[in-house]
């Protein structure tokens, strides 16, 4: 137990032999259950985790690969059966260090925030430690997580060391989460429209010799789609259904009027290359369009960082 509240920690596993057996002993004493979802791993992930012999340890397989975000959803109803008042998830590959995991955990068992996630990106180490192609791909997902989840301060969203308090658990509808690799960013998207407080906290990030199996070109477009439906669903539930705040117009007509600058200021680029004159008010008109879309658009974030500056 940790400050009173029952806590468990849920390791997403697919083919870790190698490591999982190092992650699940490095897993702290205060820790009370643990879950092991093997992912239709095709090695023997499974067995590594059973040979541990830990009491604390519920092993969970899939009968066919269905992403990590699945199997942390399965962990997660895991805990819910249980009760468990904090569920933190850990990822099998040991690149979460468990001494950083009371720390996490803490400020959701105390109860002042409902959601705590590690941000390795904080670390001047990060820069020299991660592989720079993933260290770039995950700033560039962080900045669009930002805008899609409205939790401006957050970063580091592809960390999946984090720890979720049984009440935003509750609430949660865990089947219309993403399965895959973009589970992070679709959680806070979720945990936003229910308001809950988000805290991230400074983690050193580990890399040894481990070979990922993450293809950042396919990924890296995969999730922005992801985050780009995700951004109206949540202006919809969140500043619509649930309440109404005019920084939905905002955002919808400074995008429309952005996209319609930009695509007017092809075709007048078009036209003239071909040698076309092009009259002095489209050229005003593409500029307006532009001008006034990216306004919109700024005061539409402002205002949303404004609604969403009290789940820090």
């Amino acid at each position: 137990m940790l400050d009173g509240k029952r806590v468990a920690v849920v390791v997403p596993a697919y083919d870790e032999e190698r490591l999982v057996a190092d992650t699940l002993r490095g897993i702290p004493d205060f820790v009370d259950r643990i879950v092991l979802v093997d992912d239709a791993s095709r090695d023997a992930t499974g067995e590594r985790a059973r040979e541990v012999g830990d009491p604390r340890v519920e092993a969970a397989r899939h009968d066919a690969n269905r992403g990590v975000g699945a199997a942390i959803a399965t962990g997660y109803r895991r805990a819910l059966d249980e009760a468990i008042d904090v569920t933190c998830v850990m990822a099998a590959d040991n690149q979460m260090d468990p001494s950083e995991l009371e720390a996490i955990a803490g400020p959701v068992a105390r109860g002042e925030v409902e959601y705590a996630k590690a941000n390795r990106l904080v670390s001047g180490e990060a820069w020299k430690v991660i592989p720079r192609t993933r260290y770039l791909g995950n700033a560039v997902l962080s900045l669009l997580t930002k805008i899609a989840s409205g939790y401006w301060h957050v970063a580091d969203s592809q960390a999946g060391y984090t720890a979720l308090s049984l009440d935003a658990l509750r609430r949660l509808d865990l089947d219309r989460l993403y399965p895959r690799y973009g589970f992070p960013n679709d959680l806070l998207v979720h945990l936003n429209v229910q308001s809950a407080r988000v805290r991230d906290i400074p983690s050193r990030p580990i890399y040894a010799d481990e070979t990922s199996g993450i293809k950042l070109r396919s990924v890296v477009p995969r999730i922005s789609w992801l985050l780009f439906k995700a951004f109206w669903w949540r202006m919809a539930q969140k500043y619509v259904i649930r309440d109404f705040h005019p920084l939905v117009f905002f955002y919808a007509f400074g995008v429309l009027m952005t996209l319609a600058g930009l695509v007017l200021g092809v075709v007048e680029v078009v036209l003239r290359f071909a040698g076309n004159e092009i009259p002095a008010a489209t050229i005003v008109l593409v500029a307006v369009l532009l001008i006034a879309g990216l306004q919109l658009t700024l005061f539409a974030m402002w205002f949303d960082m404004e609604a969403n500056k009290e789940l820090r």
